[in-house]
């Protein structure tokens, strides 16, 4: 018995450590690995778009593995940086959708393309923000607070702000996308901080690799899925697509320029600066993507999808700046 409980042992450890290596592998390669998503989900256009209906399931995974590491505690930090939290949620909600659609406007003669624009920056802060946060030693707490009161406030911010840029020109369902931003985002989040505090963070700690592994191969599946939806869009390379690229990554980098020019003149702290750049910066893009495909014509997404090619790249560029 010895023996087979040493060897269950061992390869459990083994195991442990292949899906270590391979996240760690995923983590490094992810501003690789992203693109590489989207040009399959192009590629399988058939196939993703059969599949649209896992999407929100995903989605739902993703964030309650998220949630597993916030506590209902993180709220609180709300009292010692009121104005810091509602400038980044301000800078996120208002100025950058108006941004966006000044930037879009002046490009672009089509509204489609328009909407595509401000919904990705309209959309919630990323989770992934506490991994960039932690390596540049910033603030934390209110880290983990800003990414708890977005997520929770977006059923309410993100129908708002799209209703204000779309107006009467195209009507789409705003109770069902309420509806679904809570399923997707609210209750898994409340969910996975329930668990976290009824485990005293435990299933985070013993499970946190494992899970970061499940999180990455949802995105990446939410990606290829999603893809299939621009399909017609991107097999036709020409100037307008090349121009949306274009404007995708100038949004990107002017997010994260803002954020640090911002934090420069705001906060005399290196910590709250390093919160601020990337809180500001990264996206939660994915939850952009399901609903510029579900709710609005195909053409929405594009914008939104090209986001998730360059936030890692310029989360780790404004993280060596951030060092100097």
């Amino acid at each position: 018995m010895r023996y087979n409980l040493n060897g269950k042992m061992t390869t459990r450890n083994e195991a442990l450590h292949m899906v270590q290596q391979l996240n760690q592998f995923i983590q490094r390669w992810m501003p690789i690995l992203t693109p590489l998503s989207l040009v399959i989900g192009v590629l399988l256009e058939g196939i993703g778009g059969h599949l649209l209906f896992l999407v929100p399931i995903l989605f739902a995974c993703m964030t309650f593995i998220s949630s597993l590491s916030l506590k209902f505690h993180d709220i609180k930090v709300f009292k010692e940086y009121p104005k810091t939290i509602l400038f980044v949620i301000a800078f996120l909600h208002i100025l950058m959708p108006l941004w966006a659609y000044f930037l879009a406007e002046i490009i672009f003669d089509d509204r489609l393309l328009t909407i595509g624009f401000i919904l990705s920056v309209a959309v919630p802060t990323g989770v992934t923000s506490v991994i960039w946060v932690t390596l540049s030693k910033g603030n934390l707490p209110l880290c983990l607070a800003i990414i708890l009161i977005d997520t929770l406030l977006a059923p309410l911010l993100m129908p708002m702000t799209i209703h204000l840029v779309v107006g009467e020109t195209i009507k789409f369902a705003t109770t069902s996308l309420i509806v679904d931003l809570i399923w997707m985002i609210v209750l898994p989040s409340v969910l996975g901080m329930v668990m976290n505090e009824w485990m005293k963070g435990k299933v985070d700690e013993q499970y946190g690799k494992q899970l970061s592994l499940v999180s990455k191969l949802c995105l990446f599946s939410i990606i290829m899925i999603n893809s299939s939806a621009i399909a017609p869009y991107v097999k036709n390379i020409n100037a307008e697509l090349a121009g949306v690229i274009g404007l995708v990554l100038f949004l990107a980098v002017s997010g994260y320029l803002f954020s640090y020019i911002l934090s420069r003149l705001f906060w005399k702290s290196s910590a709250d600066q390093a919160t601020f750049i990337f809180n500001g910066g990264m996206r939660n893009i994915a939850v952009g993507v399901v609903i510029a495909t579900t709710y609005f014509p195909s053409k929405v997404a594009m914008p939104v999808v090209f986001g998730m090619l360059f936030q890692q790249v310029l989360a780790s560029l404004f993280f060596k700046i951030t060092r100097m």
